[in-house]
């Protein structure tokens, strides 16, 4: 894959509920997404079977890691291993970077 750069914050949409995601990049071991959710969405507790790393660039809410509890803000860095529970709830308009690895 050629490189390339993106804008982030030009990117970010906040639909009026719910979630809007776009991929970044994506290949067989990674995939790099760009998360943007209205104020008031709840993502339910799950898991995945791939690394996981959450990078927060806007807003403000809670993640749940196994049963903890994360403050989500800019700069907020998350790292998930394979098949941890977490869930998260935006409290106002949240963007964040997710980016999941595989070996």
């Amino acid at each position: 894959m050629k490189g390339f750069q993106k804008d982030l914050n030009e990117m970010m949409q906040f639909p009026k509920q719910g979630i809007f995601s776009t991929v970044l990049a994506k290949s067989e071991k990674y995939n790099y997404t760009l998360m943007c959710l209205a104020a008031g969405t709840d993502i339910d507790d799950h898991t995945s079977t791939k690394a996981g790393v959450v990078q927060v660039l806007k807003g403000n809410g809670v993640f749940t890691l196994e049963g903890e509890k994360i403050e989500m803000r800019p700069g907020i860095f998350i790292f998930m291993p394979p098949n941890a529970r977490h869930s998260l709830k935006a409290d106002e308009d949240l963007a964040f970077l997710l980016c999941l690895t595989s070996p």
